[in-house]
C-alpha cells in the first residue's frame, strides 16, 4: 500500500502478477479487528507490532504515513480500505515488475544500492530502513539478508530484494 506516483497498466489474468495475486493473507493480517476492512486503527496496530520505536517523532511520521496509505488506497472514499481496494493497490505496485526491467522495485533497489555494486549490503538495508522511518534491529536486518538468500559479506541481489518483499 505504498504510493508510487506511477501510472500502472491494469493487470490481465494472463500476467504472472495476476496469477500470483492472492493478497488475502496479507489483508487479513492487517485487518486486526476482522471486520473486512482496514482502518487507520488497524494500520496503527499493525505498525505498532513491527515497530520497536516509541519516540514521539516517529509516531507523528507513522500517523502521516497511515493517513497517506488510507487516502491512496481508499477508492470509494469511505475512510476504509476494503479487500478489492487493497488488492488493486498491490497489483498496481507490482505491475511494473512484470512489464519492464526499470519498474518500481528496480528503481527502489538502485536507490538503496549506495555504492552501485549491484548488491545491497547490511549498511544499505539499515540506511534505507532508517530513512524510511522504520525502526529495525541488527537482528531484523540479518534476518532480511537471510530471507533474501544473501549473506553479511556479499549482501542481497535484486532478486533477493524481491524475496524480502514477497514478490
Amino acid at each position: 500500500m505504498c504510493p508510487s506516483g506511477r501510472i500502472a497498466i491494469p493487470i490481465t489474468t494472463t500476467t504472472t502478477a495476476a496469477k500470483n495475486s492472492d493478497f488475502r493473507p496479507a489483508f487479513e493480517i492487517i485487518d486486526a479487528d476482522r471486520d473486512g476492512k482496514i482502518s487507520s486503527e488497524d494500520l496503527r496496530a499493525f505498525y505498532a507490532g513491527i515497530s520497536r520505536s516509541s519516540s514521539g517523532e516517529n509516531n507523528h511520521h507513522d500517523e502521516t504515513m497511515i493517513g497517506t496509505m488510507i487516502s491512496v488506497a481508499d477508492a470509494n472514499k469511505d475512510g476504509f480500505v476494503e479487500f478489492d481496494e487493497f488488492e488493486r493497490v498491490l497489483e498496481e505496485a507490482t505491475a511494473p515488475l512484470y512489464r519492464s526491467d526499470d519498474g518500481l522495485m528496480k528503481d527502489m533497489f538502485t536507490a538503496m544500492d549506495k555504492d552501485g555494486d549491484g548488491r545491497l549490503s547490511y549498511g544499505d538495508l539499515k540506511s534505507y530502513m532508517d530513512s524510511a522511518g522504520l525502526a529495525v534491529t541488527d537482528d531484523d536486518i540479518k534476518a532480511m539478508i537471510r530471507l533474501a538468500g544473501g549473506n553479511l559479506n556479499g549482501g542481497v541481489s535484486f532478486d533477493g530484494l524481491l524475496k524480502i518483499f514477497g514478490c
